[in-house]
């Protein structure tokens, strides 16, 4: 059995050019970014590549298998990956270099139920930092904070055990929420789907059992809609809103699919939100309106089986919701009030959004930037995204510091797009 925790895990390639120094108060320090929105604040990136892309800084290995994106604070640079059968959670410095790699409990792979999903193996979840510490929910339910410097347990919980949980088909692939003093995450559990931690200590603030259907694969997103504060997320088979406070289910809508698997965030603007499901459902939009009891009432603003959402997120920008289709495959522009479609050309990925631009990563490993525009798809530079193992380039790709980072396999890029 290797040693993980050795220096000869980790394959660092520095590339001979000196790697460009990113911003050091640059942070994106969890999944989709500090608003959950996936879109970066980041001015001054390229509006063009070179022939051959963007120069390629380095390239760090040994983090394991897996889809986790990244997340980036405090001059660290944070993932987490599948490891001889463990989730590991990693920490580099901004040249690539391994700070830390810690365990976070068993990895997910495929049982006889998933036979198809051999090759979907390692670990989703990406690590939150915040104020001095790492959270991660690894893929069996175990929940740790990490200290951010060291990588020491401050502590950590299971929670299957304490609320009484199944571990999803495919493994815990949840990002957790922090909002204060607070962290949010969905157990699924008969003792509580959705939950409130002390981010202190782990104590449990309050537990919500009354979700309708199974945990699934999404993050919670914090927004205030119509008015009102609230936690977004996603079950197996409904859109639902929580008041962060007490817990209470203030609206849910039934939007779920066939295999009982939701992976895309909800997306908040202005009294409505946005959801998106694969497998053929499509997307919607319900507006949220007081309902006279202190909660609040779901109306659907419309409906489509377009961009039925696999787990590549959508992002909106101004009227305009972008993403990719599923079984309606292609990379779609929707109108958000209306789900009237503007564009759809071929390909299906996962994207970011930057300075103007969408980076969208085929699934296939090529790397596209987009205008963001209703008018018409239109690519103006892409490159390959070196081949790093088995699998998909599924890992949502992330800007920040002036630099594109993109996960594929056991291997981290890092690209330079800051204009010179």
């Amino acid at each position: 059995m290797r040693c993980v925790c050795s220096m000869t895990a980790l394959v660092c390639l520095l590339l001979a050019a000196p790697a460009l120094a990113a911003a050091p108060d640059a942070e994106w320090p969890c999944f989709h970014g500090p608003n959950r929105d996936n879109r970066s604040t980041e001015t001054g990136l390229l509006k063009q590549w070179p022939e051959n892309g963007p120069e390629r800084l380095w390239a760090a290995g040994g983090i394991g298998i897996g889809y986790s994106s990244v997340s980036v604070a405090g001059g660290r640079v944070y993932t987490a990956g599948s490891i001889d059968n463990t989730t590991f959670v990693t920490a580099l410095d901004l040249d690539g270099r391994r700070v830390w790699q810690k365990p976070n409990g068993r990895s997910w792979k495929a049982g006889r139920r998933q036979r198809h999903a051999v090759g979907y193996a390692g670990a989703r979840g990406t690590p939150t930092h915040d104020e001095g510490r790492v959270y991660h929910l690894g893929d069996g339910g175990r929940l740790t904070a990490f200290d951010a410097a060291t990588g020491e347990e401050a502590w950590t919980l299971d929670l299957l055990d304490r609320f009484d949980a199944e571990t999803p088909e495919y493994g815990y692939t949840e990002s957790v929420l922090i909002v204060g003093d607070r962290l949010f995450c969905c157990p699924g559990g008969t003792k509580g789907h959705i939950v409130c931690l002390r981010k202190s200590d782990g104590q449990t603030v309050w537990a919500n059992p009354d979700i309708e259907g199974t945990a699934a694969f999404s993050s919670l997103v914090p927004a205030e809609v119509a008015g009102v504060r609230q936690i977004l997320g996603m079950s197996s088979s409904h859109l639902f809103g929580i008041d962060p406070e007490t817990g209470k289910l203030l609206w849910s809508a039934e939007h779920g699919n066939y295999r009982d698997n939701n992976v895309t965030d909800p997306i908040p603007h202005e009294d409505c939100v946005f959801a998106s499901s694969g497998y053929g459902k499509g997307s919607l939009v319900v507006r949220l309106q007081p309902d006279g009891d202190g909660g609040l009432r779901a109306k659907t603003a419309w409906s489509s089986d377009l961009m039925d959402n696999h787990h590549g997120g959508v992002v909106r920008v101004g009227d305009y919701v972008y993403g990719s289709g599923h079984e309606a495959q292609g990379w779609f522009c929707l109108e958000f009030m209306t789900g009237k479609p503007a564009w759809r050309a071929p390909g299906k990925g996962a994207l970011t959004f930057a300075d103007g631009m969408l980076y969208c990563l085929d699934e296939k490993g090529t790397m596209a930037l987009v205008k963001t525009t209703p008018d018409a798809y239109e690519a103006v530079s892409s490159f390959r995204v070196p081949k790093a193992g088995e699998g998909l380039y599924w890992a949502h790709p992330v800007v920040c510091g002036g630099r594109l980072y993109v996960r594929h396999a056991d291997r981290l890029f890092a690209y330079a797009i800051g204009a010179k």
